[in-house]
């Protein structure tokens, strides 16, 4: 009997800019080639919530697309709240990695309420941080990205960042060489790319919570992974490796 995984994909109409529905596809064939059954459940605006959710993953927008789902995104916003007090993975960018802040003010002085499940608040201002990113991470190395915001977003005291940038000018907010953030098993951050086919390590993080927790165990061969899927996943980390080098040796 196959071993699902519930992924839901947050608001993927709106919120899904700069490649970041590719990080739905990386989860969906890595969960696959481990001997695992993903099954996505795409969640916009109005759609029914799903019985089971074992990992979301929400992508980036602009303003406006964070201004259509506000309204929808409130109303679950206990539930988002609830599941990440209770461990279930998540990965946010950039626009969704603002909304599970305090709030985000854009440049005009409006200002988004977010859902508080990440100790950070956002201010827009007029320059924006684009460019090749490569950052450092204590539990999964060098991390390889793009990132494109205006927003500068600052991280409560006690929150831990993602990672580390060297640079002056990127990262969470250009000043303090943070970037990201992490909270229970919430992953926040600006990198697009999309970020886990060039970070496996990520991928492999938020994959081997969902089943963890779900099953006990993550055990690709009591799953029935096979030599083949096992091969291919090599070459996918090779391929991986080889993104990740050139994308590092691009100037911003």
């Amino acid at each position: 009997m196959s071993q699902v995984i519930d992924i839901v994909s947050l608001y993927p109409k709106d919120m899904n800019i700069y490649g970041d529905s590719g990080n739905v596809l990386t989860i969906q064939r890595r969960l696959a080639l481990y001997g695992y059954e993903p099954r996505v459940h795409a969640y916009n605006q109005g759609c029914d919530w799903p019985e089971r959710v074992d990992m979301i993953l929400g992508g980036g927008g602009q303003d406006t697309g964070q201004k259509k789902i506000i309204d929808d995104f409130f109303q679950r916003a206990d539930l988002l709240r609830s599941l990440a007090a209770d461990g279930v993975p998540m990965l946010m960018i950039c626009g969704l990695y603002q909304l599970f802040g305090e709030y985000f003010e854009t440049v005009d002085g409006f200002r988004l309420d977010g859902i508080g499940v990440i100790g950070a608040y956002t201010v827009g201002q007029e320059t924006r941080m684009i460019g090749n990113l490569t950052e450092t991470s204590a539990d999964f190395g060098k991390i390889i990205g793009y990132e494109n915001h205006s927003g500068q977003t600052f991280l409560r005291d006690g929150v831990q960042p993602l990672g580390t940038v060297e640079q002056d000018g990127t990262g969470n907010n250009g000043e303090d060489h943070t970037e990201g953030a992490r909270v229970h098993n919430v992953i926040g951050t600006y990198m697009h790319g999309s970020l886990l086919p060039k970070n496996p390590a990520i991928a492999d993080f938020l994959i081997r919570t969902a089943v963890e927790r779900r099953y006990g165990t993550f055990d690709p061969a009591a799953a029935g992974q096979t030599d083949a899927q096992r091969a291919a996943l090599h070459r996918i980390d090779e391929i991986a490796d080889r993104a990740r080098r050139v994308a590092m040796s691009r100037p911003r």
